[in-house]
């Protein structure tokens, strides 16, 4: 029976899609719920798994764009599997997360050592098959020349079968001048034009600050095991920055404002977006009624979401609907930027690297782990005043994080009523 594979849509108000990539080529058999493609929309990029086994028969090349339902592949599943073709098997033979020797898996003859600090991308059913069989991130191979695990990467490894994957090349002559063209995604160019418009239909301005991190970098040092062992996240800079900004937007609901025609909407809730970067771009998971959690829940919804984002699986709802957006280009090593703005919000806070410089402190010079802060803002909804307030106030309650417990007050004036 020949079954059709149609493009998927990824949510209300989408039309068309584009095909990222095809995980399959023309002519493979492959099996029921194995990941055959990516698809991308101007919001989202989802997977489409096959839904029975057989030869598959690809009709849009990758890079086209299509209406959603239109049919991309057709599968026979009629079609026996080839000879030699994997099929699943127990993977009880590879090494459990306490083993003490590091697992080396063979690529082309090269032995690679698997470190558990590898930036390893996982397709969710090969994830889904490593935590059955309760496999650490030792058991996840680095591929040389990319670094996505499949599926079949993970049968190939308990089977003892050498992966396939690209050799790295080196150049062959010097003062090369090849250039290659590659088609936008949907989602690039959909960023590409909202960042266009809201630096033409805002009046965005940015302002400055520092921060002393010293005092979190203090309670992370002292605190991270206990709390690590208490809610199975670590303690991150990201919570205390969403936490600060939380009570900071009660103080000045300006900067949690939004123009709609020709009124203003206040939020009297914090729903903050965390700019993230996913394989096909940057997108902006929210966190909603941020202003109710605790540090605890901070981090692991953020640790959700994040996850999420980078296995391509965050949905339409978790990234809608933000009031104000907090960026981290220090993870890339940046000193300062300006972050451009989130619309319809009027502001965004970035947060940059850390780094030990001197600065006066009671009149002695002293060296401490700084970071600037750039809060981009919309001039249209909030004035001076009120960014360069909103940026103080952020700052003093991360460099005395006890505020935080005390709407941002002073523990001591809260004691005594004053």
């Amino acid at each position: 029976m020949i079954i059709e594979i149609k493009a998927p849509t990824p949510g209300e108000s989408i039309t068309e899609v584009q095909i990222a990539n095809w995980l399959v080529k023309n002519g493979d058999y492959v099996e029921k719920d194995v990941e055959i493609a990516e698809i991308d929309s101007d919001k989202a990029t989802l997977t489409v798994n096959a839904v029975v086994s057989g030869t598959i028969s690809i009709l849009i090349e990758a890079g086209e764009t299509v209406n959603i339902g239109t049919v991309i592949a057709r599968i026979d599943s009629e079609a026996q599997a080839p000879a030699g073709t994997p099929v699943a098997i127990e993977l009880t033979d590879l090494r459990t997360p306490d083993t003490a020797e590091p697992l080396t898996l063979k690529i082309k003859h090269v032995e690679v050592p698997v470190a558990e600090d590898m930036d390893v991308k996982i397709t969710p059913l090969a994830r889904k098959m490593m935590e059955e069989k309760h496999l650490s991130g030792r058991e996840v191979l680095e591929q040389l020349g990319h670094t996505r695990i499949t599926r079949q990467d993970v049968l190939n490894a308990s089977s003892g079968k050498e992966a396939v994957a690209p050799v790295l090349q080196t150049a062959t002559s010097e003062n090369s001048r090849e250039v290659e063209r590659k088609k936008m995604t949907t989602l690039r160019i959909k960023l590409a034009k909202r960042l266009v418009s809201v630096k033409n239909e805002t009046a965005m301005l940015t302002t400055f600050n520092e921060v002393n991190m010293s005092q979190i970098m203090s309670l992370k040092k002292q605190y991270n095991e206990k709390f690590k062992e208490k809610f199975g996240v670590g303690i991150g800079f990201m919570s205390f920055f969403t936490k600060a900004v939380t009570l900071a937007l009660a103080k000045f609901p300006q900067v949690n404002a939004m123009i709609d025609g020709d009124e203003l909407i206040f939020h009297k809730y914090s729903d903050i977006g965390i700019a993230v970067s996913a394989p096909k771009g940057l997108v902006v998971p929210v966190i909603r009624n941020a202003e109710s959690l605790s540090l605890a829940q901070i981090e692991l919804r953020i640790k959700e979401l994040a996850g999420k984002a980078r296995e391509n699986k965050i949905t339409l709802d978790e990234m809608s609907g933000g009031t104000f957006t907090i960026t981290n280009g220090g993870v890339f090593g940046s000193m300062m930027s300006t972050p451009i703005l989130n619309p319809p919000q009027s502001a965004i806070l970035g947060m940059h690297n850390i780094i030990e410089r001197p600065i006066a402190v009671n009149g002695q010079v002293v060296v401490a782990p700084m970071m600037y802060l750039a809060l981009s803002y919309d001039h249209r909804v909030i004035d001076g005043r009120e960014s360069v307030s909103f940026l103080v106030m952020v700052k003093d309650l991360l460099e005395n994080p006890s505020k935080m417990l005390f709407e941002g007050n002073e523990p001591v004036k809260v004691l005594l009523g004053i």
